[in-house]
């Protein structure tokens, strides 16, 4: 359908829109006209990738000098393939209505091992893997090697494409990841270099968060990107950690041993090459006396990570001489090794601000803060000089010099913490430094600068206002929308006690109360009896979930449980916790129905949805807050309330009831689905925890169903699940819930429109 929204023409490829999606698409619009930035919550499973897309797309074309580029940014795989398909329709439906192909190119890039097509390297089983190989045959010396001798082992899609992919840009239209290796291995060129390359002139760019966030990776990919885009972040709610992690650093002793090795082997490469050709070395000095950074222009395929810090950090400046040349640099690494070594050596937990770190290092080996911060670049160039081939070998080294160079740049916003053991394991000695960043804001400012407009949207933002603070900028818009509904199909109730009238909680105190575990089991083994098909319940951690099912098993609940459904258990193992959820769906899909016990915060809960009948119930035993003893954590708590005024409590509820809502989000998966959501736990039911759940959710809260024991609970499900059970079909949800052009187009449900969205 074609949709007017406030004065653009905007192509919808369905013939039905949810009043939602207008009202989104509404709200988007705003944002783009303001050439501000906005924060968006939609409920999960309204079709927001599709209004995003459409709204976007008809904005480029309508204006083309005010949007050039779209890049969206998601989290996983199946999601920036999710996203590549409705763009694929999208674009079908524009080719349909007007008669001729847009002229318009969309494609995803993802890491080398999702696009190598080269038969040795794209086997191998881990990216960096991929990456090391990948490097090994590309680089720019290797091939200059090969051009002398043609035994030396090079990569004929990169020289393919070398050769001729640059002049033929790859035509318009949508190309997932598998439609990059189709065409690259009829034109013979390499999928991932030809994908870095064309995303200069590509209109709409999907990749992961990392090739935006992670300053040694933005660098690389997105530097050239132009500053009129437009940039969403989809799937949004974990963006804070996502920068933290970019910017973060971990060292443990195995960590300085492997470097160990890796400065031996540095000294060994630069003693060999003194001896036979020494000339590369007084050239590498040259060139950096005369401090061009780059100035052998760094080939795409030789610089593997670019700089940890963000670009308006580096200095733009010579490398100073006490590092110039590669033995002194190499003697400098050594001392930074030994003080690291030194630094590792504690019996007691030690926290301090990198400049006391920096004090304490000149005092005791001597080194300034300048050389520290050239460090990462002056490893690069030193790699290069020598011409190591794989350069996953040295990623201990890269681990030290990236540290170095970031905890010298950065006075605020990051904290060293040296820990003597990991709190797991306190009897086992295993230090570990965590150079850990603190503020969110400092990896995304660089986005919020350079482009635009930055959209950040979820299905589980609530509450809104804390975004903007801990990422620190100013938005446009900011709005979260309600979900209408032709039937109540989502059924949030908050189970409070035990039929024994026992508070139910994961508190701290309560956590190994037998009578708890009890309940817990309790209405479990009632649930599975009730509900059809496919059951998921999330655990606060791993080892609460490992001690409740032992409990469940010497109590004997894990064995009736079982008469009514099969139990299946994800793991920290990837491969078995895959395997877990294929088994799950086949008894789903069988009739024999099953459980699926899982983790807040781990896999399932983040990327999988369970869609209508793999999901009819998801129970949430607990509030998920994370570890609130770990000193990182303690360290940004106290940040966040120095720095932006958050009180500690606030964030570790926001924290926790995002996670929440997040698990008990996959339960619905679109409107024709449904599903119950059961809290488990007596402190869902006080308001400064319920408050901060989604809107979509809350509304569906009554106060009857608010601290119910698990008999009540029952009965409400019981009855719920009977009127799902009803013929349900697209007649009873025309003009309520899902529209035609023409309802669109009343005066009154424009009026109505008007309601679902609840700005900030």
């Amino acid at each position: 359908m074609k949709l007017n929204i406030d004065g653009l023409l905007v192509y919808f490829p369905y013939d039905f829109i949810y009043p939602e999606q207008y009202s989104y698409m509404q709200e988007l619009k705003r944002t783009l006209d303001a050439k501000g930035h906005g924060v968006l919550e939609m409920p999960s499973g309204t079709g927001k990738t599709v209004s995003l897309v459409s709204l976007i797309v008809a904005y480029q074309l309508a204006y083309p000098l005010d949007v050039t580029k779209l890049i969206y940014c998601s989290r996983t795989v199946p999601e920036i393939e999710k996203v590549i398909e409705e763009l694929r329709k999208l674009f079908e439906y524009y080719e349909k209505e007007t008669g001729e192909k847009l002229n318009f190119l969309a494609l995803a890039l993802s890491s080398r091992k999702n696009l190598c097509i080269h038969p040795e390297v794209s086997c191998l089983r881990f990216g960096k893997e991929v990456d090391g190989k990948c490097h090994s045959l590309t680089a720019s010396y290797i091939r200059a090697r090969h051009s002398r001798d043609s035994g030396v082992p090079f990569c004929r899609f990169y020289e393919e494409f070398d050769a001729n992919g640059r002049q033929v840009p790859i035509s318009s239209g949508v190309y997932n990841l598998d439609d990059l290796k189709t065409y690259g291995r009829q034109k013979g060129w390499c999928p991932y270099f030809l994908a870095r390359y064309s995303i200069l002139h590509a209109n709409i760019i999907v990749y992961s968060y990392h090739y935006l966030l992670d300053p040694k990776i933005a660098d690389l990919v997105s530097k050239e990107l132009a500053k009129n885009s437009v940039v969403v972040f989809d799937e949004a709610h974990n963006i804070d950690n996502v920068c933290i992690d970019s910017m973060s650093v971990n060292i443990t002793r195995r960590t300085l041993d492997r470097c160990q090795s890796n400065i031996e082997t540095l000294q060994r490469t630069i003693q060999k090459i003194r001896d036979s050709d020494a000339a590369i070395l007084k050239e590498e000095y040259r060139r950096l006396v005369e401090g061009l950074k780059e100035a052998n222009i760094a080939r795409e395929t030789d610089v593997y990570l670019a700089n940890p810090v963000l670009p308006d950090e580096i200095l733009q400046e010579a490398i100073p001489g006490n590092i110039r040349t590669a033995e002194h640099f190499v003697g400098f690494l050594k001392r930074l090794l030994e003080y690291l070594k030194s630094r590792l050596r504690v019996q007691h937990v030690i926290q301090e601000s990198p400049p006391s770190f920096l004090k304490d290092i000149f005092e005791k080996v001597c080194i300034e803060r300048k050389p520290l911060r050239f460090c990462a670049e002056r490893l690069r160039s030193l790699l290069r000089t020598l011409e190591i081939a794989d350069l996953t070998d040295f990623s201990p080294i890269t681990l030290i010099a990236n540290f170095a160079t970031l905890v010298s740049t950065y006075a605020k916003g990051f904290t060293i913490i040296i820990e003597p053991f990991e709190d797991r394991t306190p009897t086992v000695a295993n230090p570990i430094l965590h150079f850990s960043c603190m503020d969110a804001s400092i990896a995304v400012k660089p986005v919020f600068e350079r482009f635009q407009s930055v959209v950040i949207t979820s299905g589980t933002l609530s509450p809104l206002d804390i975004y903007p603070k801990i990422l620190d900028f100013r938005p446009v818009t900011m709005a979260t929308f309600t979900m209408t509904l032709a039937r109540t199909c989502l059924c949030p109730i908050i189970v409070g006690r035990g039929n024994d009238q026992v508070a139910i909680s994961s508190k701290f105190e309560t956590r190994e109360d037998i009578a708890v575990i009890r309940n817990y089991g309790n209405l479990l083994l009632e649930m599975s009896a009730i509900v059809p098909d496919g059951i998921v319940a999330f655990f606060t951690s791993y080892q609460y979930m490992e001690n409740i099912v032992a409990s469940w098993y010497e109590q004997g609940i894990l064995e009736n449980i079982q008469r009514n459904k099969l139990i299946f258990i994800e793991t920290q193992d990837a491969a078995e916790t895959s395997m877990a959820l294929e088994k799950y769906q086949e008894a789903c899909e069988n009739g024999r129905g099953a459980i699926l016990l899982s983790v807040a915060r781990g896999k399932v809960s983040e990327g999988i949805d369970f869609v209508h009948h793999y999901g009819r119930a998801v129970l949430m035993f607990g509030v998920p807050y994370v570890y609130t003893q770990s000193r990182i954590l303690k360290a940004r708590l106290e940040y966040l309330r120095d720095q932006f005024q958050i009180r500690e409590n606030d964030f570790l509820t926001f924290d926790a009831m995002r996670h929440a809502a997040q698990c008990v989000g996959r339960a619905i998966r679109g409107k024709t689905d449904y599903g119950l959501m059961i809290f488990a736990d007596k402190r869902f039911a006080r308001a400064d925890k319920r408050g901060k759940l989604p809107r979509w959710i809350q509304e569906h809260i009554t106060d009857a169903n608010l601290n119910l024991t698990v008999d009540e609970a029952i009965q409400v499900a019981k009855y719920f699940l009977r009127q799902m059970a009803q013929p349900f079909r697209k007649e009873d949800q025309l003009g309520l819930s899902l529209l035609t052009l023409a309802q669109l187009q009343s005066e009154e449900m424009l009026q109505k429109i008007e309601q679902i969205t609840h700005q900030i």
